[in-house]
């Protein structure tokens, strides 16, 4: 079995590039505890946040080293995980959207856990770690060395029992139990049936007086807690993955969190229109949140502009207060893993990895949800704590995929050499110093057959790419379903964007055109073009 170990060592080694003694070679191995929260902005206390009540990551980040620029590759659930997962942008994964499975396209693709399971670790995961419609339906098997853990019955409160769709507010629950027999009763099954449920069952919020494992997140928390209690007594270093919901919508948690805040005091956005002078490619219609069953109706009383979705100013509170809520719930869960790690005496020799997959719009350009690149939805937090590297905060650029290099070197095992990414251990060492001149993200977008003939486009498929650097934000969309594998040439753009962030924070001027920035816009043209022609060389 040792040998069959062995070999399959060498094949992934043979793979990304390291030879048979970085493969043989023995360091003191760290376990990892590997945190997801979906959606998570840094809307957090150790990110300067006043109004929010997240004791238990800010006491975190107090041994860590919290990365206050760090930016996701795609602002979507599915390609942003798969890209961290692996170390790769989206335009190597091949994963833009999520219908996408990452081996289907990609089926020499090593992930982070499959890595470390040939270094010599154990891997296990629960909650949401990678998105289910991009993996197998055991959750990308190849990352687990033991089958990836589902919900159990036993972990959730024995008053409430299992929430249904997502809920547990009674009248919610019966209607859903009601649509749901009536799905079956027409043959309907999995997504299907699901789907059929939501048109009629969906409500963006819920605030009831219940434990906290009345949902998946609170269950799952008390779960994770006995499988670390188990690989505490394991030989094998460990790299469990815990993926938690909230604050994904839609915004549930028990009352007592609802509580922590007053609604009249939530925060609704200064700027909810269109950035001055800039694409309507830029901006979306919020079709994630529209898709909610009390949001359609809200929204047909007022009028919609041309892009994002206006809600009146009660929804709007109504919705924050819920993100706010939501947080601090998945805080506590989060503690409930903290203290674990401190009972069982594995905090000397774990390193922790806190990321949110991307941030979320509350309003700002009128939008809601993710999917853009502007600064709300790439901007996400990463928390990571090494015992023996001394907290602090860096405000250097760092990308998520640069979190794969950044484990194997804080885990003790040889990084690949096949990663897009780097390391960032020198930022947590000396947070003054840098790995990167700028951040990427991008996002395509799509017109319909109707909107490509009257634009003039052979193709309805565009992909914008953002420079992020310490002041500018610099965006290029281009046509033809262009990606960055491709040739490159300045006849595939169609727009551009530029904002300063020194000047203007909250994205209100598009200046990509204004004389006063024609150097610096020059600038970050030829880094834009350097990017796009050198991700072409490296294929």
């Amino acid at each position: 079995m040792f040998m069959n170990k062995f070999i399959a060592s060498l094949g992934v080694a043979a793979h990304i590039g390291l030879s048979v003694t970085q493969v043989m070679a023995q360091d003191k191995k760290m376990n990892v505890l590997f945190i997801a929260v979906d959606d998570l902005k840094p809307v957090l206390g150790c990110y300067g946040d006043k109004l929010v009540k997240t004791p238990n990551i800010d006491r975190l980040a107090k041994r860590g080293t919290i990365f206050t620029q760090s930016y996701c590759q795609q602002a979507v659930c599915g390609p942003t995980r798969a890209s961290l997962l692996t170390g790769l942008r989206p335009d190597n994964t091949k994963v833009w959207d999520l219908k996408t499975r990452m081996r289907d396209v990609n089926p020499d693709i090593i992930s982070l856990p499959q890595y470390l399971i040939d270094q010599g670790f154990t891997t296990q995961g629960i909650g949401k770690i990678y998105d289910s419609r991009c993996v197998d339906k055991d959750l990308d098997a190849p990352s687990w060395s033991v089958p990836y853990y589902k919900n159990s019955d036993d972990y959730f409160a024995e008053s409430t029992g299992k929430p249904e769709a997502g809920y547990q507010k009674l009248e919610t629950k019966e209607l859903a139990k009601k649509y749901r027999a009536e799905g079956e009763s027409k043959g309907l099954k999995g997504s299907e049936l699901t789907e059929y449920i939501q048109k009629f069952v969906r409500p963006s919020v819920e605030c009831v007086d219940v434990p906290d494992n009345a949902y998946n997140d609170g269950s799952n928390a008390l779960f994770a807690k006995d499988i670390l209690a188990k690989l505490a007594k394991e030989e094998k270093p460990f790299f469990f993955a815990v993926g938690f919901s909230k604050p994904h919508l839609p915004f549930v948690a028990p009352k007592k969190y609802w509580d922590m805040y007053k609604r009249e005091e939530m925060p609704v956005a200064p700027f909810q229109q269109k950035a001055k002078n800039s694409p309507d490619l830029a901006y979306h219609r919020a079709s994630e949140l529209y898709a909610y069953s009390d949001i359609p109706s809200i929204a047909s009383f007022s009028d919609q502009k041309g892009g994002g979705l206006d809600l009146p100013l009660d929804k709007q509170k109504e919705l924050i207060h819920g993100y706010y809520a939501s947080t601090s719930y998945t805080d506590a869960q989060i503690g409930i893993l903290l203290n674990a790690l401190d009972s069982l005496g594995l905090s000397k020799n774990t390193v922790i990895v806190l990321w949110g997959d991307h941030g979320w719009h509350l309003g700002d350009h009128n939008l809601w949800c993710k999917h853009t690149n502007f600064e709300q939805a790439t901007r996400a937090p990463l928390l990571i704590s090494a015992p023996w590297i001394k907290p602090s905060a860096t405000n250097s650029q760092v990308e998520f995929i640069d979190i794969f290099p950044t484990v194997c070197d804080l885990a003790g095992v040889t990084v690949p050499g096949h990663l897009d990414g780097n390391s960032l251990v020198p930022l947590m060492k000396n947070p003054r110093s840098k790995v990167k001149e700028y951040s990427v993200s991008q996002f395509p977008r799509s017109y319909n057959a109707m909107e490509t003939e009257r634009l003039g486009y052979s193709l309805g498929e565009f992909m914008g790419y953002s420079i992020r650097t310490e002041r500018y934000r610099y965006t290029v969309w281009t046509k033809n379903n262009f990606r960055s594998t491709q040739p490159f040439n300045s006849d595939l753009i169609i727009a551009t964007e530029m904002y300063d962030y020194r000047k203007d924070p909250n994205e209100t001027v598009n200046v990509v055109d204004e004389k006063k920035y024609s150097s610096a816009s020059k600038e970050l043209n030829n880094k834009m073009i350097h990017f796009l022609k050198t991700q072409e060389k490296i294929k």
